[in-house]
């Protein structure tokens, strides 16, 4: 990706968190953390991904966000310096919650090492 598009997508990322934060009304929604943004080399599309704070209601927060991606869009045109705001679509961030299950394998390997070790020794 070239510089100017990793720019874009960090301010993209700033933008949406400060309307999120401050200027929607949908209380559930003030609680989503935008983690990363991926922009297209045409900025046409940006992919958003977010993290909520209640993995429960995770796809009805996903749908609110989407459905209103459009006033978002619109909100964006102030905060963010570029002639054409992308389509937005939201996404739920996995690599969190991918990093806790690759750590919880590596300890419970580990635990299973020392328990072998302790039985060798």
């Amino acid at each position: 990706m070239s510089v100017k598009i990793d720019r874009i997508g960090s301010s993209i990322v700033k933008g949406v968190s400060y309307i999120l934060a401050t200027e929607i009304k949908d209380k559930d929604l003030k609680f989503v953390t935008v983690t990363d943004c991926k922009v297209t080399n045409d900025l046409s599309f940006a992919k958003i991904y977010v993290m909520v704070s209640d993995d429960n209601r995770k796809n009805e927060i996903l749908k609110s966000l989407n459905n209103a991606s459009g006033f978002i869009r619109r909100e964006l045109v102030n905060h963010v310096d570029i002639r054409h705001i992308p389509e937005l679509t939201f996404v739920y961030d996995e690599s969190i919650s991918n990093a806790q299950k690759i750590e919880d394998i590596i300890e419970k390997i580990n635990n299973e090492e020392g328990k072998n070790q302790n039985i060798i020794d």
